[in-house]
């Protein structure tokens, strides 16, 4: 048995680590005191890295510690200590794990420990920590991360695991990417931190549940998010399939095409389109005129400035409001296509499992306002209408594709939210609801660019964009976009009654705002303005999220690949993916405070981008690949019809 003595919060802790099968006897034992005891213990386990899915991942150790002892369970030494730590999982009957996520999936697939057995019964200390302040800690926040926590609530020595084992890593000729699979299993360093983390958690827990009680949080928002955590981490186990072959032409189109607006951006003195000084100098010099300036001085040239610049929306679509600057497209076409390459190509690329698989990790809790994130690769991020990076991901064998998604959620809910009168009638009515805004402030002929301009102050309400950014991405002049917004307020009094309103419950609540089902949202004291956007996106989520709960329930939760802000990807057998996407439909819609939610099911082909693709026939023609395979462009061709 191997003993590492350590001080917390001036409490000695102890870790063991057993090293041979007669030492996991005394860790049994300590196992059945606790489970009968019905004790919270925390667990943890390192691992080789973070694609749990590849290949050539392992599982190396699983820890189990309460406040002040730590066992490390070495796995990797052979089949008695993995199933010692397994039998102890399915033992003790309440577990806590910080980014509980990651852990029930390594130990579902690579220890034999059925996810929906263990995930019943584990708390995830770090919903507890968003639930009462989601900000990191460099936003004002308590920090999201276990020593971050700890540093502020246990001890402020808190060992950081990360630190630490990263100079260990780098003394054995290691990255952080390489290190966690190099460093020796009997490195005291690594054994010590694993125990501690085991034993933080544990320490840390009672305080977090404490914070949430006295803030007012309630238990049942606390249950809802573990239910969407395990409802999502059953979709990232599933994964999707992906067109090896397609994958790999399109890393080379991408890499082709980023090389060539690159070429063309070098015209202009542009060596690296990713260099913002050379860009803003080469833009000026071509008498563009840049104001907005980063946090250093530096002339801004991000990719909102560059698209008024080219003169694109935020759909890349051709704006017609000025001349397009030819460098400004350059550098955008060039930069995304060496994203997308990346981020996108050559991550489903490697990133397989043996079945030719991906598995996006889903972050069911993100952002300050609970919103979801997706990464890995990051497909939330896709533009809503560009079919080229969904095109790599497949249906299973014999399947097709479908996707439901809400009808304008964040105004509908913005209405329910603010009893906004006009606004619901026109819901009621089925109105196209920018249109009808449109028709309210500029009269019956009005034009596309007002229903544009109307549609992008009513998402301003929504995301928070003020004249200056709506005026860059319209082009419309800035006097233009502020008499818009004026006529807004005028035309939708009940919005701006609910904004002021939420602003000033926020200032005499401690700069907070609170969400229909009990979440706590802090706001920023020099953004109170923010104010309505974060009750609104906050609440948008969870309506998804509550339709997740409610088709789990249902059993079509095996029916899902992803929840894509307000939309939910999934496939079904062919000869009842209509149905399935009907009643998937059916279970999201919903009425929401007198405003109804409803969905639009659609099922496509094969292939996710299928549902993209509005004009099979023009994708044909205008993408190289398909040419290149004729049986698939036919197969596009008789989908189209």
């Amino acid at each position: 048995m191997k003993y590492f003595p350590y001080r917390i919060a001036g409490e000695e802790t102890m870790t063991r680590v057993p090293e041979t099968p007669r030492d996991l006897d005394e860790f049994k034992r300590w196992v059945e005191r606790k489970a009968r005891a019905g004790e919270m213990i925390g667990a943890d386990t390192e691992t080789t890295g973070l694609d749990s899915f590849s290949p050539t991942y392992r599982l190396r150790t699983v820890q189990f510690g309460d406040a002040l002892d730590a066992w490390v369970i070495c796995v990797e030494l052979g089949p008695v200590f993995a199933e010692a730590a397994r039998w102890a999982l399915l033992t003790l009957p309440r577990l806590v794990f910080h980014n509980a996520t990651f852990d029930l999936l390594v130990l579902d697939r690579h220890l034999g420990v059925p996810l929906a057995t263990l995930g019943p019964k584990v708390v995830d200390s770090k919903v507890i920590a968003h639930l009462f302040d989601p900000r990191p800690r460099h936003e004002g926040g308590h920090g999201l991360r276990l020593k971050e926590l700890c540093a502020k609530d246990v001890d402020p020595q808190a060992p950081d695991t990360q630190e630490d084992l990263t100079a260990v890593f780098r003394s054995i000729g290691a990255t952080k990417a390489t290190g966690w699979r190099k460093i020796d299993i009997n490195h005291p360093t690594y054994l010590q931190y694993a125990g501690l983390d085991a034993i933080l958690v544990s320490r840390w827990l009672p305080v977090g549940v404490e914070r949430l009680h006295r803030a007012g949080i309630r238990q049942t928002l606390v249950d809802f998010e573990h239910r969407v955590m395990l409802i999502c981490a059953k979709m990232e186990r599933r994964g999707m399939r992906v067109d090896q072959e397609y994958v790999r032409d399109l890393v080379g189109r991408l890499e082709e095409e980023a090389a060539h607006h690159a070429a063309l951006a070098a015209r202009y003195g542009v060596t690296s389109v990713n260099a913002p000084k050379q860009v803003s100098a080469a833009l000026l010099g071509m008498g563009e005129t840049l104001t907005e300036t980063t946090d250093s001085g530096a002339l801004k040239v991000d990719k909102s400035i560059l698209l008024d610049l080219a003169d694109l929306d935020t759909q890349w679509q051709p704006r017609g409001t000025r001349t397009p600057n030819p460098l400004a497209d350059a550098v955008l076409r060039s930069k995304r296509a060496g994203k997308w390459s990346t981020s996108y190509g050559i991550a489903m690329r490697d990133g397989l499992d043996v079945e030719g698989r991906i598995h996006p990790k889903i972050n069911s809790l993100q952002a300050r306002t609970a919103r979801m994130s997706i990464s890995g690769p990051p497909l939330q991020q896709l533009p809503s209408g560009d079919w080229t990076i969904r095109r790599a991901l497949m249906a299973e064998p014999g399947h097709r594709v479908f996707s439901v998604d809400y009808a304008a959620v964040e105004m509908r809910v913005l209405a329910a939210l603010a009893d906004e009168t006009v606004m619901k009638r026109a819901i009621a009515e089925g109105r196209d609801l920018h249109g009808f805004t449109a028709e309210l402030i500029y009269g019956p002929d009005y034009t596309s660019f007002h229903r544009k301009l109307c549609k992008g102050v009513g998402f301003g309400k929504v995301y928070g964009g003020g004249a200056t950014t709506l005026s860059r991405q319209t082009g419309a002049p800035l006097s233009d976009v502020k008499t818009a917004i004026s006529a807004y307020d005028r035309t939708y009094r009940g919005i701006k009654r609910y904004s002021a309103r939420l602003q000033r419950e926020a200032r005499a609540d401690g700069y907070v705002v609170w969400t229909p089902v009990g979440r706590r949202l802090p706001l920023d004291r020099d953004r109170v303005y923010a104010a309505t956007n974060y009750a609104v996106q906050s609440t948008a989520r969870d309506v998804l999220c509550q339709a997740l709960v409610d088709m789990d329930e249902k059993g079509l939760t095996d029916q899902l690949y992803l929840p894509i802000h307000d939309e939910v990807l999934g496939s079904a057998p062919d000869d009842i993916a209509e149905d399935v996407a009907r009643e998937v439909g059916a279970t999201m819609a919903m009425d929401f405070f007198g405003v109804p939610l409803d969905t639009d099911p659609e099922v496509g082909g094969r292939s996710w981008g299928s549902l993209y693709m509005k004009k099979a026939d023009a994708m044909v023609q205008h993408d190289p690949w398909y040419a290149a395979h004729p049986d698939e462009a036919a197969a596009a061709e008789e989908r189209r019809r």
